[in-house]
């Protein structure tokens, strides 16, 4: 995440280096580490909220740094693209917040900057009741937000598949030719929330349409992921993703698509040392720069609600699922076994939004991740950044073993992310992709 704490509090820690996030420095040693080490992708996560409560942003969430400050990723990734050649840059932007014509424009442009090498993570935003105080506008109601997420990503598909033909860019200096007027057309929508009619003004890239991400596990998230993602993002406890990856990848053969086309990546924490004693020392040192004050402002972000306001020995009452601000991280814990309150800021306290964490050797943690994988049908994961600010012990550790045991890809070509992720020779979206379906159409309502 572009700000300037990664792992909770860990920022305190004498050794963490994510205070230096607005150090360009920071993020291309920090890119150029990840793809020497053969990962896939580096993840910027980003929104425009921050906690609140009863109106006011709570100071301990300034003091801490909890979710505050931020920096913009789209200001950074060019120069991250500059100074790489196979790292994929996955970047968040909001649907509630950009309209679509700036969102294709924007991807459009790093799909050709990075070539072939973005992804687009598709949210609807975070910290809502914050990011609306701060643009002067109503905080829209969470499904709605997800209704107008699904026609803001039409409308993008169509601006990047429909605009321009393969062969429109001609560049004929003879003839005085630069694009053919047969081959780029204006577009029109007429969706529910946007209407739209023009045309793309950057020709297509390697990928054409970016690599499309999701994070979210509400029922509209998954059913927003199951229609459009080629990539989701989940946290949450073994049994409740596993349920969630099935749904998911029901819920895309619904819409006539591959279940098997979309990775769904675990987003977890990983607590590595040389010995299993020495990474439970280095998980201990790091919850202890967390309070439960610290929890809770971070869980009003996620979440809309104080839980220092309730009592700490109930159960969350039902009726908190109808918060607007976001409800992934409400629904995981109700139902029958549902934690108290207290047990959810401890919980909160010691992962966040993550799940439980993988800690110990390099060959314990890469036992502990095959068996997530082998039960819950995910495909990878998305790896929290370490209490170093970086990724520095996953890489000098973790990688080597996953590699040794074949679960990671060798020293593989530069090609597109897409590729990296669906194999060579799919840069471009699935044929039973929605957006597959807008490539040439001409007008389309």
């Amino acid at each position: 995440m572009f700000q300037a704490i990664t792992v909770m509090g860990a920022w305190k820690l004498p050794e963490n280096t994510s205070v230096d996030f607005l150090d360009l420095d920071y993020w291309v040693g920090m890119a150029q580490r990840l793809e020497a080490a053969g990962v896939d992708f580096l993840f910027f996560a980003d929104d425009y909220g921050y906690p609140v409560v009863d109106d006011e942003v709570p100071a301990n969430a300034l003091r801490g740094a909890i979710q505050f400050p931020k920096g913009d990723p789209m200001t950074v990734l060019p120069a991250v693209a500059a100074m790489t050649e196979k790292l994929g840059l996955v970047a968040t932007l909001s649907t509630t917040v950009e309209k679509p014509p700036m969102v294709a424009r924007k991807m459009a442009t790093l799909d050709h900057l990075t070539r072939g090498r973005i992804g687009w993570n598709i949210v609807t935003g975070a910290g809502q009741n914050a990011s609306a105080r701060l643009f002067g506008v109503p905080m829209k109601e969470h499904d709605l937000r997800y209704e107008i997420a699904a026609d803001h990503v039409d409308l993008s598909l169509k601006l990047w598949e429909g605009s321009w033909d393969d062969d429109g860019l001609v560049l004929d200096r003879a003839n005085g030719v630069f694009a053919d007027p047969a081959r780029v057309r204006e577009i029109t929508h007429d969706g529910p929330h946007f209407t739209a009619k023009g045309v793309l003004t950057v020709p297509p890239g390697p990928q054409r349409t970016p690599v499309l991400f999701q994070a979210g596990t509400s029922a509209p998230g998954r059913d927003l992921a199951a229609r459009y993602a080629e990539a989701v993002f989940l946290a949450a406890e073994v049994p409740a993703m596993k349920e969630q990856i099935a749904d998911i990848r029901r819920r895309a053969a619904d819409y006539g698509r591959d279940p098997r086309s979309i990775k769904c990546l675990i987003a977890g924490t990983f607590y590595v040392g040389e010995t299993e004693e020495e990474a439970r020392a280095i998980r201990a040192r790091q919850v202890a720069t967390f309070s439960l004050d610290d929890a809770a402002a971070m869980y009003a972000f996620y979440t809309g609600l104080d839980l220092s306001s309730m009592d700490p020995d109930k159960p969350l009452d039902p009726s908190a699922a109808l918060t607007q601000t976001g409800r992934t991280n409400v629904e995981r814990y109700l139902g029958p076994d549902a934690p108290t309150v207290r047990e959810i800021l401890e919980e909160f306290q010691r992962n966040s939004v993550m799940g439980k964490p993988y800690i110990g050797d390099a060959s314990q943690v890469a036992d502990q991740a095959e068996a997530v994988i082998a039960e819950t049908d995910a495909d990878g994961f998305l790896v929290q950044p370490d209490h170093t600010g970086g990724f520095d012990r996953f890489v000098d550790l973790v990688m080597p073993e996953l590699r040794a045991r074949g679960l990671v890809a060798g020293d593989l070509p530069a090609m597109t992310l897409r590729e990296r992720l669906l194999g060579e020779g799919n840069a471009r979206l699935a044929p039973e992709h929605i957006g597959a379906g807008y490539r040439s159409a001409g007008a389309l309502a």
